[in-house]
């Protein structure tokens, strides 16, 4: 029997899921990686390669993400592993962002991931294994100013990820959702990092922009340790439903956990004053 685990990834074509994808390759394991640029993703990887299947997928469309699913299984025979991985982030304050521009950023980090876990829950479920991670970040714990939309879409990729561990429990599918920090790839460039077109002088987004493209290259986070902190977090009886990565992580919701206790307890007398007398 094949002892090989086969993974879905999306967003494999670059930063950590590029980093991911060549790492779990080189374990020996079989990958399945989306990407909306498969020609990068070859060129990254090669393509001779039988563990390796590159897909052009836009993961908001759910027939091709059905489609990318059905071709996995029928190249693999099953599924192990899914990463939602594929986002971006979309800087500018709520009142500059559009409507398009908001939805966007929820279709691609949200239900693009939604997506996925409509289309591969039916075969991890029937074959009763398989460990579904999810990459929200720390975005998801802590709100940021001119980040709403990403915000938004993060923090129901947290909550989703409670609820599907509870629904997938049952059936012996491990669901983890991962905050990282700022680690060290390509999501503070163009494509990964955007921002509003419709800028208000006084929210001041271009001072942002500059502050957040002066990160790229300067993030203390190794993304090959992160994947393989992945990597063997998939390996394990049972592995975390929350997994913070990164110590910028671990410092930002620890601290926001203490205020926000701070802030429930200053405001107790109100919480329990509600029910009838």
């Amino acid at each position: 029997m094949d002892s090989a685990k086969a993974w879905f990834i999306t967003g494999a074509s670059k930063g950590l899921g590029l980093a991911l994808t060549k790492l779990v390759l080189a374990k020996g394991d079989k990958v399945v990686a989306t990407s909306r640029n498969t020609e990068s993703l070859s060129k990254s990887i090669g393509e001779n390669n039988e563990n390796f299947l590159p897909l052009q997928v836009d993961i908001t469309s759910d027939a091709e993400v059905k489609d990318a699913v059905n071709r996995s299984i029928e190249k693999f025979g099953k599924l192990d592993v899914v990463v939602n991985n594929a986002g971006y982030s979309l800087v500018g304050s709520m009142e500059e962002v559009t409507d398009e521009e908001f939805r966007k950023t929820m279709d691609v980090n949200l239900f693009g991931t939604v997506n996925v876990i409509r289309a591969v829950m039916p075969y991890l479920r029937k074959q009763q294994s398989g460990h579904i991670i999810n990459i929200s970040s720390n975005a998801g714990y802590v709100g940021y100013a001119n980040a709403a939309s990403y915000n938004a879409a993060k923090f129901a990729v947290i909550g989703l990820s409670e609820a599907l561990h509870l629904e997938a429990q049952p059936f012996n599918v491990k669901v983890t959702v991962v905050a990282p920090g700022q680690f060290r790839t390509n999501f503070m460039d163009e494509g990964s990092l955007t921002f509003t077109k419709n800028k208000i002088d006084v929210y001041k987004v271009a001072e942002a922009e500059a502050m957040w493209r002066s990160f790229s290259g300067q993030q203390m986070g190794d993304p090959e340790k992160l994947v393989n902190i992945l990597y063997d977090i998939t390996q394990l009886p049972t592995p975390p439903l929350h997994l913070l990565l990164g110590p910028d992580t671990y410092e930002l919701i620890t601290n926001h956990r203490a205020q926000e206790k701070q802030e429930i307890e200053t405001w107790k007398h109100l919480t329990l004053s509600t029910n009838f007398d």
